[in-house]
């Protein structure tokens, strides 16, 4: 395996949707917090682009495996084992060498940090894989979209900002002392976190809603019982706009209740472009012409998000 299939088979260019909610959450707890570990910070990158790099090469290979319709653009062009004709023991290797590193990354960030570092690794660390791979997996369920856009978005995002806190600041503690399991939690800060990364969960939520959308067929030939497949084309794309609607809409609390910086009120340039990409794909849905609409919003939207944080601690 060369660099170039590598970088197919792991879809490094997707990568930056994982990278953006590490990026602004970590952000947001200095902003919020004033608290930040540098080592923390490199393992727990370390850990996640790694895990998300093994999630997709377990997703083309198990797509590759499975797949009863073997032509077409989702198939042949855009699944890089049989286009880059590469052999399953390469791909598992691969697989494997990927786990391995994310899992020695996230322990060490477990033994600096928490036990509730290691259950909520541990729980992203199943989901990640069984979303893939397994009997049923995620993807292939109507729970798809759920769960990449509330573990990538939600969980990345509060991990991010819990990292860097001292024990008496941390959101949630989670310690086991002389055989006592003492559980606190902030929930005001808790619900602030939240409603902080539901740009992030929406927009990454109506990215695997746009492919499954653009898949449809495919996926019925392929057993792929996705959300769209279950509501149907017509209602799933009512849903794709409402949640870039709510988005904004969240946007107005943050900054009503002062969560985020003021600077924020940038990302509301981002309506031109996101409603302009939002016609595009409700007129046409293919991942050939404007399944790439939905990556613009994403990065439109939280590209934004995050420089209105750098531009927060610049001025």
């Amino acid at each position: 395996m060369n660099l170039k299939s590598f970088l197919s088979l792991v879809e490094i260019r997707t990568k930056v949707a994982s990278m953006l909610p590490l990026l602004i959450g970590t952000l947001y707890g200095v902003h919020r917090f004033n608290s930040f570990d540098l080592l923390n910070f490199i393992l727990f990158f370390i850990s996640l682009i790694f895990i998300d790099m093994a999630t997709t090469a377990i997703n083309h290979y198990y797509d590759y495996k499975n797949a009863k319709k073997e032509y077409g653009y989702n198939y042949d062009i855009h699944n890089p084992v049989k286009n880059y004709g590469l052999s399953n023991k390469t791909v598992i290797k691969t697989i494997i060498i990927l786990l391995i590193t994310a899992i020695i990354s996230g322990v060490i960030l477990y033994l600096r940090t928490s036990l509730l570092i290691l259950l909520i690794g541990g729980l992203s660390f199943f989901v990640g894989i069984t979303y893939s791979f397994g009997p049923i997996p995620i993807s292939r369920t109507p729970f798809g979209e759920l769960f990449s856009g509330f573990f990538m978005g939600f969980f990345i995002f509060f991990i991010a900002t819990q990292i860097h806190l001292p024990t008496s600041q941390k959101i949630i503690n989670l310690i086991y002392q002389n055989y006592n399991l003492i559980f606190e939690i902030n929930i005001i800060e808790l619900i602030y976190i939240f409603l902080a990364s539901i740009p992030l969960i929406l927009s990454i939520s109506n990215i695997m809603l746009a492919n499954n959308i653009s898949d449809i067929e495919d996926d019925k030939k392929n057993d792929r019982y996705t959300l769209p497949i279950y509501i149907g084309k017509k209602k799933s794309l009512i849903l794709f706009k409402s949640l870039y609607y709510i988005i904004f809409l969240d946007f107005i609390i943050l900054i009503a209740l002062k969560i985020v910086p003021l600077f924020s009120l940038i990302i509301f340039i981002s309506l031109i472009p996101v409603q302009k990409n939002i016609q595009l794909f409700m007129g046409k849905q293919t991942k050939k012409d404007t399944f790439n609409t939905c990556i613009e919003n994403f990065l439109w939207i939280n590209g934004l998000y995050l420089i209105s944080f750098i531009l927060y601690f610049i001025f």
